[in-house]
């Protein structure tokens, strides 16, 4: 049999290959996947106040704008700061809550009628377990995102990109107290951004 190169090569470790793969793990896993279902439904079937219990008291929820930078630079340049500049979301539980009100009131101008939106969550990644998979507290979790939106008749959107989350365990379940939002766009192609990630 003959050996190449290429069969020579390590294989790439996964970017969380230092999570021991355990039964633990698996489980924390399915759990994770269940919340992210859950929350695309809630957010889906218009249950925004049902949406917004799933988010910490203090959560940092932010869409940066991404910028065309030259090659090189796109660690440093290609997405706006967290606080500094500007953003498509920088926002906090009052000002998601706010939204929701808004949206709630029956008058919401880009809301009027209410959009239908189908969220697809996929390729789910525990970045980080503390303190550990025994006793999980808190995670960093990855994942992607698909979400289409039609609103009125003819206008249709579709928003992909990556979120990247920590999830917190508290008394009542798993709660969002982090999300950074990358949107894989330079150029919004929608006329609102009024659904959530």
């Amino acid at each position: 049999m003959t050996t190449t190169v290429q069969d020579k090569q390590p294989a790439a470790a996964a970017a969380n290959a230092a999570i021991e793969r355990t039964a633990a793990y698996y489980r924390l896993k399915a759990d994770v996947e269940d919340f992210y279902y859950h929350e695309a439904d809630l957010i889906d079937d218009r249950r925004f106040r049902d949406w917004l219990d799933l988010l910490a008291e203090d959560i940092s929820y932010f869409m940066p704008i991404r910028r065309n930078v030259k090659f090189g630079q796109q660690a440093a340049r290609e997405n706006t700061r967290r606080g500094e500049g500007m953003s498509w979301f920088d926002e906090d539980k009052w000002t998601l809550t706010k939204r929701v009100e808004q949206i709630l009131t029956g008058v919401h101008y880009a809301e009027e009628p209410l959009s239908r939106i189908t969220h697809m969550v996929s390729n789910v990644q525990i970045k980080a377990v503390r303190p550990d998979l025994d006793a999980p507290r808190e995670l960093d979790v990855t994942s992607r995102f698909l979400v289409y939106q039609n609103r009125v008749e003819y206008e249709t959107y579709t928003f992909v990109g990556r979120r990247n989350d920590t999830l917190r365990l508290t008394e009542a379940g798993w709660k969002i107290a982090r999300r950074e939002i990358l949107l894989e766009q330079n150029i919004l192609m929608a006329k609102n951004l009024t659904t959530f990630f």
